[in-house]
């Protein structure tokens, strides 16, 4: 069965860190760039950062630059974000997603060829 499973979610006090995992089964990352999203309720999902097949390429959305760190690991077929000093706000399920590609890195919600069931980060004191 192909699928993505995130891990790592959970409850954090304003300014503390989490560490998000991908994993993959039943497929390989390699060939997939690989992107972060979130959503609360209400709200449409948005893209939080993605990262290329060779972890080369990334990007951030502006309200976590500085903060989150997106990386991958091939070889354990796996992509992680690492969440430092988080706010209220990045309050919301945390999603993976993949796409199939050959160059550069896709970082859009729409296309993409499989999404993990999400992860729920609560930052509250």
């Amino acid at each position: 069965q192909l699928q993505l499973v995130e891990s790592g979610g959970g409850l954090v006090q304003p300014g503390g860190s989490l560490r998000l995992s991908c994993a993959a089964s039943g497929f390989t990352l390699d060939y997939y760039s690989i992107g972060w999203f979130r959503q609360t309720p209400g709200k449409e999902r948005e893209g939080v950062s993605c990262i290329s097949r060779s972890g080369l390429s990334t990007n951030y959305v502006d309200s976590v630059k500085g903060r989150f760190t997106i990386s991958r690991d091939n070889a354990k077929n796996t992509v992680y974000l690492q969440m430092n000093s988080l706010k209220p706000e990045d309050t919301a399920v945390y999603y993976c997603a993949a796409k199939q590609i050959r160059y550069g890195v896709s970082c859009s919600k729409n296309g993409m060829d499989y999404w993990g069931k999400g992860t729920l980060v609560t930052v509250s004191s």
